[in-house]
């Protein structure tokens, strides 16, 4: 096991084994050198210096005696102690002395110069030590990192960094090269994105990887969750620049303005059902990919003829103000930025293929979070046939699949492991009586939580998805997706029992329970995706807002009522979830 995969304990432990080993060979080597001849023979010349009269006389008597006693020194007396050393335990102590340690364990650890969006985007997904002109050389001294990230909006003006790169800043171009080279000294690769203008002597410091880009659209502050309580015009124009001006038609429709940088940008994307953006510019894409995240749809001053069939800004504006994005339509452009977009996604690709120094966990770190488990307990051969059928054509590809011991023989179960997915056993300990399965599932109100703890204990993944029929190809993702959006503990389907007319007043995350919510806090769920570490606890779901959980309801793909799967299956939203 490698040592970050080690408790901090361990990790104590080891560096204090190492440490006593360190000092015991320290004491053994005193010991030597204290008893050798050399050492002595020194002692009677520097006495004999010190006091000539009678020590220079009894020197010739010490040195011949010591000539006798070298001869019979038993060497086999000495113990060498080799104390156990690598490169990766150094790396591992210094950060126990710099107060980071365990984080490098989900996070990989990066010195950071960027942008402030840069760093909102990356600080879920990455462990951030930022860097300053001022502190620079004494925190690359005095902290372990495995990656030195920096981004071109770092030298925007108003930045620690402003104008770096420039020469007529050369203390922080110089500060910033003298960064770059630690990190070339230490094996540690360094990246820059261009995620704006960037100053030709920045380029030149020396990067590993130069990256086209920004770090892509951060879920957890662009998403549609709440958009139904965000409150704001139904149009917005979005400024890339402050000398942007708004066209005339767009003042004379009362349509909102925002700049690009807004602390609230987000919030108008929500509760806009249409954002005009500009059409050219390092911001364009950006901009545009943060508005589909929201669920609005996006026109260009260039483009706007294009998408709205030869109509104009007067007239294709006020059309898809009034007319709001289907579930569907949204939860499609949701889709397409959480699997090629996100933040995610994007740092995954950015440090893909870079050269790590040893012991560092690797590239996956930040596409860990988004690691399920499937847990299924299929029934016969039939059952697992479409459990492998679910599994293998889902658009987020499950990272391990947990079945009993028993039905790991089955066809379906043997076919996932030839496609080359991790499949694992649990065994369980009391018979699977009739009448002990009814009474689990009676207590878990229709989910066998005592049968799903069994299988969510042998789960390695953060996320587990308890698998009870087929799902379609998206709506694994999408769960995915909604808890990379919420930060929410659990999420699945209302309950086949919630009543409609319900308030919301039993519980602290409960909103009036309207049938086309898509992304709601509620009391209740039936859950489809949830924290392997509360899964693993037993407790019916009932009890688990009650126990400080956050937990989701993701409504029908297609809005109220029913949804169909791309094969023609149609279900409901409760039945998406349904268990037992």
């Amino acid at each position: 096991m490698k040592r970050r995969e080690q408790s901090q304990t361990e990790q104590l432990r080891q560096a204090l084994a190492e440490r006593e080993a360190q000092l015991q060979e320290a004491q053994v080597r005193l010991a030597s050198l204290e008893g050798s001849t050399s050492l002595q023979v020194g002692r009677a010349l520097t006495n004999a210096a010190k006091r000539p009269g009678r020590s220079l006389v009894r020197l010739p008597r010490d040195l011949y005696r010591l000539w006798r006693r070298s001869g019979t020194t038993t060497h086999s007396q000495r113990r060498r102690v080799e104390p156990v050393r690598s490169f990766d335990a150094d790396r591992q102590e210094a950060r126990l002395l710099s107060g980071i340690v365990g984080q490098g364990e989900e996070h990989l650890v990066a010195a950071t110069v960027v942008g402030t969006g840069i760093q909102q985007a990356i600080d879920p997904y990455l462990r951030s030590v930022p860097l300053r002109p001022h502190d620079a050389q004494i925190v690359m001294d005095g902290v372990d990192v495995d990656l030195v990230l920096v981004s071109s909006s770092a030298a925007a003006p108003g930045s620690p960094w402003a104008h770096v790169g420039d020469p007529a800043v050369a203390d922080r171009t110089r500060a910033l090269g003298w960064v770059l080279e630690s990190a070339v000294s230490r094996g540690i690769p360094a990246v820059l994105l261009e995620d704006g203008p960037t100053p030709p002597a920045l380029r030149e410091l020396g990067f590993n990887r130069i990256h086209q880009g920004d770090a892509g659209v951060p879920l957890h502050l662009f998403n549609p969750v709440a958009a139904d309580l965000a409150s704001g015009a139904e149009a917005v124009f979005v400024r890339a620049d402050t000398s942007d001006r708004i066209p005339d038609v767009l003042a004379d429709l009362g349509v909102r303005v925002v700049d690009a940088d807004a602390p609230d940008l987000a919030e108008a994307l929500r509760a806009a059902n249409v954002a005009v953006l500009p059409g050219s510019g390092p911001a364009s894409g950006p901009l545009h990919r943060r508005a589909r995240a929201c669920g609005a749809r996006t026109v260009t001053h260039s483009a706007a003829a294009a998408l709205a069939g030869e109509e104009d800004l007067a007239v294709s504006v006020p059309r898809l103000r009034a007319d709001a994005p289907t579930a569907a339509e949204q939860r499609e452009m949701l889709r397409g930025v959480f699997l090629g977009e996100a933040t995610p996604v994007r740092l995954a690709e950015v440090l893909g293929g870079l050269e790590f120094p040893p012991g560092t966990p690797g590239t996956e770190l930040p596409l860990r979070g988004r690691a399920v488990a499937v847990l299924a307990d299929p029934a016969g051969e039939a059952e697992a046939d479409q459990l492998a059928d679910d599994v293998l054509r889902s658009r987020l590809r499950p990272a391990e699949v947990v079945v009993p011991g028993a039905a790991a023989r089955l066809a379906g179960v043997r076919r996932l492991r030839a496609e080359g997915l991790t499949v694992r056993t649990a065994r369980f300990t009391a018979p699977d009586t009739p009448e002990e399965l009814t009474r689990t599932a009676a207590r878990g109100d229709g989910f066998a939580v005592e049968r799903w703890a069994v299988l969510a204990a042998r789960a390695t993944a953060r996320w587990a998805h308890p698998w009870t029929g087929p799902l379609g190809e998206h709506r694994l993702a999408d769960l995915v997706c909604a808890a990379e959006c919420s930060g929410a503990d659990a999420v699945g389907a209302r309950p086949r029992s919630a009543d409609p007319e319900d308030t919301g007043d039993r519980g602290f995350f409960d909103r009036p329970r309207t049938e086309d919510g898509q992304y709601v806090f509620v009391s209740e769920i039936r859950p489809e995706l949830a924290r392997e570490s509360l899964l693993r606890q037993g407790w019916p779901p009932g009890q688990w807002y009650r126990r400080g959980s956050r937990l989701l309801a993701l409504g029908p793909e297609n809005g109220p009522g029913r949804s169909s799967d791309a094969d023609g299956t149609t279900h409901t939203s409760a039945d998406a979830g349904a268990v037992g």
